[in-house]
């Protein structure tokens, strides 16, 4: 089997990716670089929950650097006043990070979990994966994992694993708590046009 570094943001993003990397022959090690996730209490939980996924089906798990102060630096300021170009900062801030594990460990291949969840901006992502690997003489695996996005929500229900409901800056968080509202009143309003 080829070792692949797989980038992770959470637990029940990393179901599917692991299971379908695993059957075109990669032996995944997963790669924990996350510090956009805040508060920290959401970042310790979902690592939490990382660990104890990772030990219980025996996958590697490196825990690599986390520079909170770059991120506020670099992502903070551009906030949301434009999405593209902050999680565009962000993507590559991790997988940066990410690249340089894989390139430490010998690891040739790369991928994310990002490209699971079909609230990511994938093509983004993944030009960023691209361009960090190609840096550093790697090899990204880029897969569309999002059709498999129902699947790893249900199994990821079936195993209790902690699911967050946004990407894990404040700026997202915001976001997916206008977007949560927004949906509700639909609901209301179509609820009230049948009534």
């Amino acid at each position: 089997m080829t070792r692949l570094l797989l980038h992770a943001c959470c637990a029940p993003c990393s179901l599917e990716p692991v299971r379908l990397l695993a059957e075109e022959g990669f032996e995944p090690v997963i790669c924990w670089t996350n510090p956009n996730i805040q508060p920290v209490a959401e970042h310790d939980r979902r690592l939490a929950e990382l660990r104890r996924w990772c030990a219980d089906q025996d996958i590697p798990l490196i825990e690599a650097g986390e520079d909170r102060r770059a991120w506020e630096r670099g992502v903070a300021p551009i906030g949301a006043r434009d999405r593209l170009r902050r999680c565009r900062a962000c993507y590559a801030l991790r997988l940066a990070e990410a690249c340089r594990v894989a390139s430490e460990q010998g690891i040739g291949h790369i991928a994310t979990t990002l490209a699971v969840s079909p609230y990511q901006l994938f093509d983004t992502c993944n030009e960023v994966l691209g361009r960090l690997a190609a840096a550093r003489g790697l090899t990204p695996v880029v897969r569309d994992f999002r059709p498999w996005y129902p699947e790893a929500t249900r199994r990821s229900r079936e195993l209790g694993m902690y699911r967050q409901n946004y990407c894990g800056c404040r700026f997202s968080a915001a976001e997916a708590a206008l977007d949560r509202a927004r949906l509700r009143d639909e609901r209301r309003a179509a609820k009230h046009r049948e009534d």
